[in-house]
């Protein structure tokens, strides 16, 4: 092993802690109604909404983190630097989340939310990029699942783009494209191993139909 690489059990470790923090700040911002009854729960329903949003958003991170992780034994410097970055702005999530619940969902604050969701997409991209570009330079070969894992993150994130100023035209709006971003990370794989599936039966039938040479 090269003496700027390390296992990655660290990083994970960390991560780990980290991301079980962020969770519990998010909840420990949730109070009980002043209102008694159905009333009182209902008025704290948004707040739940969003608190209920930013912690299935938190997981899906937590998952595909560990997906990420899982490919490879070894990190370096790069790795744990990219890893920090995307574990600042995934803890920026808590406190926007209570500032959305606390200023009613208007258009500014939702606009704020989408962009926080959009800097934690592409923190987590940049560690994406880092642990690929440390594994082709370790000479190992990169899956197409995770080329097309990669542009679909890129698809996100231009949904987060276009949530800013939706924001602005109805908050909802907003709130549903990021929904949408949630929907396609549901799973680390959603989608992709059918869609590899149909591009390798393409190949075969493209084989069958024009042979190659043999001689």
């Amino acid at each position: 092993m090269a003496s700027h690489e390390m296992k990655s059990t660290r990083l994970e470790a960390l991560s780990d802690g980290v991301i079980a923090v962020i969770i519990t700040i998010m909840v420990l911002e949730l109070h009980v109604p002043e209102a008694n009854g159905p009333a009182g729960l209902w008025h704290v329903a948004p707040r739940l909404g969003i608190y209920a949003f930013s912690f299935v958003m938190t997981g899906i991170y937590w998952i595909n983190h560990h997906e990420l992780c899982r490919r490879t034994e070894v990190v370096n410097y790069r790795v744990l630097w990219a890893n920090l970055l995307f574990l600042f702005t995934l803890s920026l999530i808590p406190f926007f989340t209570d500032y959305v619940g606390e200023k009613h969902f208007d258009s500014f604050s939702v606009a704020l939310y989408a962009v926080v969701m959009l800097i934690t997409g592409q923190g987590f991209l940049v560690l994406r990029l880092t642990l690929e570009s440390l594994r082709k330079r370790r000479g190992e070969v990169i899956a197409k699942t995770d080329r097309m894992e990669t542009v679909k993150h890129l698809g996100c994130l231009a949904l987060y783009v276009a949530a800013i100023p939706a924001a602005y035209y109805s908050p909802l709006l907003s709130l549903a494209l990021n929904l949408s971003v949630t929907l396609i990370w549901i799973a680390p794989e959603l989608g992709l191993n059918k869609t590899e599936a149909c591009m390798e039966q393409h190949a075969a039938h493209v084989a069958h139909v024009f042979p190659r040479d043999s001689r």
